[in-house]
């Protein structure tokens, strides 16, 4: 099909569309069009999403309420706070990972170099300890976390006190796991 022939249909789609709500919101029946007759007993069509949307801003200006919610107007929660730390994390290791790698392609001179570069800075033993902690809890949370996910995802765990609990176990875990990590 041409685009002039293309372009035509189009815009007979768009009369016809045009035509059907017209005669929709005037009440014509068209389930038995050879009889074209206005049927009582349906309804008009509702308002436009224009006018719509006046009457939300009128109505929330009229309340006095504000643009949008703030984030100091909900109630945090376990489940909340573990839902922005796994997206954080995913986040956080996705760019981590892509920097390293982008890193590794670029910079010059082999890993081993970049190891000594980091064992002459002299840092205390206390230091390395934190960055490995650091480096282990997004990996081990993101990691628990996203097994939580698939036991939801198999429609287990649902239940308020099942979502605590498996709350509390990731982060334990988690904890535990960079611990273990930190000390190799």
């Amino acid at each position: 099909m041409s685009t002039s022939g293309y372009v035509i249909s189009l815009q007979c789609l768009s009369n016809m569309a045009l035509l059907l709500r017209t005669l929709a919101r005037q009440g014509v029946c068209l389930a038995r069009p050879q009889y074209a007759v206005l049927c009582r007993h349906t309804a008009p069509m509702g308002t436009t999403a224009k006018e719509e949307m006046n009457k939300f801003w009128a109505k929330n200006n009229k309340l006095s309420r504000p643009m949008s919610p703030h984030i100091t107007v909900y109630n945090w929660s376990v489940p909340m706070v573990m839902s922005i730390t796994h997206r954080g994390t995913g986040v956080g290791l996705s760019g981590a990972i892509s920097a390293l790698a982008l890193a590794a392609l670029v910079l010059p001179g082999s890993y081993p170099h970049y190891l000594d570069l980091i064992s002459a800075l002299s840092v205390g033993p206390y230091l390395i300890g934190l960055a490995k902690f650091g480096l282990a809890f997004p990996v081990s949370f993101h990691t628990f976390n996203g097994v939580r996910h698939l036991i939801w995802d198999m429609g287990k765990g649902f239940k308020i006190p099942e979502v605590y609990r498996s709350g509390y176990t990731v982060i334990a875990l988690s904890v535990l796991a960079s611990l273990a990590l930190t000390c190799l």
